[in-house]
């Protein structure tokens, strides 16, 4: 397949939602190549997943910070938005199941990641999502790891979501996209959340615990071009690709 890399720099959540969602359609019409893009929030936003309550967000709050409140097309929980490489792919399925897409997609961001020097990893295991999703907690999608996402030193590092188009011929698209975190601001989603200032501290603990971000990791600030430079190799080296 001919393939097409995209960044499209830094825009408001509405526009990088929309577009996500107008390269699956153009995908799926025929009109655009497989593409990865690769793309930055301005101003900082929050995304909630396709199903979620805006209730669980303070919208006010929101508001007055300025902070955007988006509805992304795919599953998973809230996200802040802010210092992070935010990634998606979309391309035809092939007859792949979702955890596989996952999978294959996953293995080329760790290739990418490791160009930087990163010793990422995958989870391999997979919560069960109904249980975990009636913990106060579980408004925040980093605090969970699904199966086939990133980790370093058994923290989350990516954050991935996947929805599927059908053609209607039997041809399905996949839109995939994901937060890729270089500081620690995505923490910042406790701040907007709708619960108890209890919660709000052991959502932050846990948060601390269980996520980590890629200057953590290199010990250095980390610049946005550079991880999409390194992203970019990778999926051209682990599909063996030419964008």
């Amino acid at each position: 397949m001919n393939w097409r890399f995209e960044d499209t720099g830094f825009r408001p959540g509405t526009f990088n939602m929309e577009y996500d969602e107008a390269l699956a359609a153009s995908v799926m019409q025929g009109l655009t190549a497989p593409t990865v893009r690769v793309y930055g929030w301005d101003p900082n936003a929050i995304s909630l997943g396709w199903s979620q309550s805006t209730d669980e967000i303070d919208l006010q709050k929101a508001t007055k910070e300025g902070v955007d409140v988006v509805r992304r097309p795919t599953g998973g929980r809230a996200i802040f938005h802010s210092d992070e490489v935010t990634y998606s792919v979309v391309m035809p399925s092939h007859g792949k199941k979702v955890m596989s897409v996952y999978d294959d997609i996953s293995r080329v961001l760790v290739c990418g990641l490791r160009k930087l020097g990163v010793d990422a990893k995958l989870e391999k295991r997979q919560p069960y999502f109904p249980s975990e999703y009636v913990k106060p907690s579980s408004a925040a999608c980093f605090t969970s790891a699904a199966r086939y996402e990133i980790q370093v030193n058994g923290k989350k590092l990516v954050g991935s979501a996947q929805r599927r188009y059908s053609t209607g011929n039997g041809v399905e698209i996949v839109l995939q996209h994901g937060s890729i975190l270089l500081s620690g601001d995505h923490q910042r989603i406790v701040e907007f959340l709708n619960i108890s200032d209890v919660e709000k501290t052991d959502i932050q603990s846990e948060l601390k615990k269980k996520t980590i971000d890629l200057s953590s990791v290199l010990g250095r600030r980390v610049e946005f071009d550079e991880v999409v430079e390194s992203l970019r190799a990778g999926f051209e080296e682990a599909w063996n690709i030419t964008f």
